[in-house]
């Protein structure tokens, strides 16, 4: 049985999330898609200029593991621009750096650390004690309608409250 994949932390989620050549019709295109924690890795390491070691950290993953995630998403990067196909950025495993949970008994929302979320730790109101909560979903087209931290766009939850 293979070990279970670690979860990558994200603290950016995109408000755009497919791309396209222009002038061609999106129905004629073959698309690549882009993991949300690939689209991290790219943030992290060619927008802001971090050396791999810091971007694993952030990421909370191995340094090994920052660099296959780097390079599978800069590969489909550059067979996107070559070949002129579309981008779509979805899916992944993935928590966000912080999540927002509501109670459903008092309507209470508060941040839970992505440590606490990934260790699947009961969760219970903080006002309240109920442990009746609900993961808020983040705002943004990346994730309407697909969940979120799910693994291949398939929309299985994860860090969800218990």
């Amino acid at each position: 049985m293979p070990r279970p994949t670690k979860w990558r932390r994200v603290a950016f989620m995109p408000q755009v999330t497919y791309f396209k050549p222009a002038g061609v019709p999106a129905r004629l295109l073959e698309g690549v898609a882009l993991s949300v924690e690939e689209l991290e890795a790219i943030r992290l390491k060619d927008l802001e200029g971090l050396q791999q070691e810091e971007c694993a950290e952030r990421m909370r993953i191995s340094r090994p593991t920052f660099h296959r995630v780097l390079e599978s998403a800069r590969q489909k990067v550059a067979d996107a621009l070559i070949n002129g196909k579309a981008v779509r950025i979805e899916g992944g495993n993935f928590a966000l750096a912080s999540q927002r949970f509501r109670c459903r008994r008092d309507g209470h929302e508060w941040r839970v650390p992505f440590e606490a979320v990934v260790s699947r730790l009961p969760l219970a109101c903080p006002r309240c004690d109920s442990p009746s909560v609900l993961p808020v979903q983040p705002a943004g087209p990346a994730l309407r309608g697909r969940g979120w931290g799910h693994e291949g766009g398939r929309g299985h939850r994860q860090g969800g409250g218990r």
